[in-house]
């Protein structure tokens, strides 16, 4: 009683209840993920930061804001990454206050093999849907979270985040 369903919401009442399904997916997305990236010691967290600093040109703040991420799990992520030798802080050119994440030779090889992975998921997601669903579904959430979710409405009680597991 009282523990985390694993049954997929009911969609049968008078509405479709949209925080359960995004939420449901975005929970089984996940979970495949780092059911698919465990063997190359990443988790999906890891992977979209590694991916988001992959450039070379972005600070910390700028890749947590891109990712979804508060500066504390970002700092804490980051921390990790470098212990792991994946990723280093360097200075910004234009602003030494500030830090730029850039991968190591060593996080841009696991970055390319984890994308693999990660793409090969995406793909057999999406697979499972017709193609007409397939890109109404990309293109719904792509106009949704570049319009209307864009950012986050402020808050006095934020949504709570998963402590990071590095």
């Amino acid at each position: 009683m009282g523990g985390v369903s694993d049954t997929a919401p009911d969609t049968t009442s008078s509405g479709a209840d949209l925080m359960s399904l995004l939420s449901w997916s975005d929970r089984a997305l996940s979970a495949e993920l780092a059911a698919n990236l465990a063997d190359l010691g990443i988790t999906p967290r890891a992977h979209r930061v590694l991916a988001k600093a992959r450039p070379g040109e972005l600070t910390q703040s700028q890749i947590a804001e891109a990712t979804g991420l508060d500066k504390t799990t970002m700092v804490v992520l980051t921390d990790h990454l470098e212990r792991e030798g994946l990723a280093e802080r360097t200075p910004s050119p234009s602003d030494r206050r500030v830090k730029i994440l850039v991968l190591t030779d060593k996080g841009r090889r696991l970055v390319r093999r984890s994308q693999e992975i990660v793409d090969r998921t995406h793909r057999d997601v999406l697979d499972s849907l017709s193609p007409e669903l397939r890109t109404g579904l990309v293109e719904a959430l792509t106009r949704l979270t570049t319009g209307r979710l864009s950012t986050f409405a402020p808050s006095e009680q934020p949504p709570r985040r998963r402590p990071v597991r590095p």
